[in-house]
């Protein structure tokens, strides 16, 4: 999929030049390209952006001021005829600041920056999404991290998800609930229970004590409960 990329500059010349330079670049699509901070800003809260080759001074809103008002501000490249703005630049996490005039050379290292910020950027939301389970409450979907899950209990067609702060009561078996919770962390202790490993506070081969709650073990489950506890411990 191409990287979605503005160039937001005074210089129409400037703009030619980036864009000229981007053209010669596999996988960029160029899809804008504004002679003032404050039309980006409103494109920019419509339209999801990659990267954006970003000039400082401009009359309405200036580079800075741009990246500052922005809540979830794409990659940015600065390119800046000026030098003085280079620590007030990264101080805002900017892939890389250009001094003009631009080179395709200078341009290329700093795409090469953009697109490696991306990928970690990526990777994060990646991790933290996968601390969260998504539940479906009613007509609304619940987040919850993981960590937090005390058990879960079947109750008919439904599953009890319990934490110490709150409880989820969302249509699903917990047949297909345990295909897809991560087995390092949940173990099926009986056949209307699951709980999650971390929080056991003692166990027995006929009960587990999480938190402030006591969960049976089936007889067909507890040789394995007691196994994978054991090696908890």
């Amino acid at each position: 999929m191409d990287l979605k990329v503005i160039i937001v500059d005074d210089e129409p010349l400037a703009i030619a030049v980036i864009e000229g330079y981007l053209s010669r670049i596999h996988g960029v699509n160029v899809v804008a390209s504004f002679s003032d901070g404050l039309p980006a800003f409103e494109f920019l809260q419509d339209n999801p952006i990659d990267i954006m080759f970003l000039d400082i001074e401009m009359p309405q809103l200036t580079g800075i001021e741009l990246v500052r008002s922005l809540r979830n501000p794409p990659v940015v490249i600065i390119t800046s005829a000026n030098r003085d703005y280079a620590i007030e630049g990264f101080e805002l996490n900017v892939a890389d600041y250009i001094l003009k005039p631009v080179t395709f050379e200078r341009l290329l290292k700093a795409f090469s920056k953009a697109k490696e910020l991306l990928s970690r950027r990526a990777n994060d939301l990646s991790s933290n999404e996968s601390e969260y389970l998504i539940f479906k409450e009613s007509k609304r979907n619940v987040r919850i991290k993981q960590d937090d899950i005390l058990y879960f209990e079947s109750i008919k067609d439904y599953v009890k998800v319990v934490t110490a702060s709150r409880t989820v009561i969302t249509r699903q078996s917990i047949g297909s609930l345990e295909q897809m919770l991560d087995k390092d962390k949940f173990i099926r202790v009986h056949r209307s229970f699951i709980v999650a490993v971390n929080h056991v506070d003692t166990f027995s081969t006929s009960s587990i004590e999480v938190g402030d709650f006591e969960i049976p073990v089936g007889r067909l489950f507890k040789d394995e409960v007691v196994k994978v506890l054991e090696r908890k411990k």
